[in-house]
């Protein structure tokens, strides 16, 4: 199965992500331990990823077909009809 290339949208959504909830995370929890920076970085990283894939991909764009309105007989009736003299 071929994966997608992500968008910029996607790139710059997750890295804000990452770093942001990194620095939230690491100001709240007070840690200074090595483990607990790991926990926290890799969090960070899922969910990082998570937000990345669930911004919408572009859609392709749809042909759309379209028709000519279907006329009515008062329509048709109304027309003049044009005849050679």
């Amino acid at each position: 199965m071929i994966m997608p290339r992500p968008t910029a949208a996607q790139l710059a959504y997750g890295s804000c992500t990452v770093i942001f909830s990194t620095l939230a995370m690491l100001l709240l929890s007070q840690t200074s331990s090595g483990v607990g920076i790991a926990v926290i970085a890799v969090s960070a990283l899922l969910l990082g990823l998570l937000v990345a894939m669930t911004v919408p991909m572009p859609r392709k764009p749809r042909v759309v077909a379209v028709r000519k309105p279907v006329r009515t007989e008062r329509e048709q009736a109304e027309q003049p009809v044009l005849t050679q003299s």
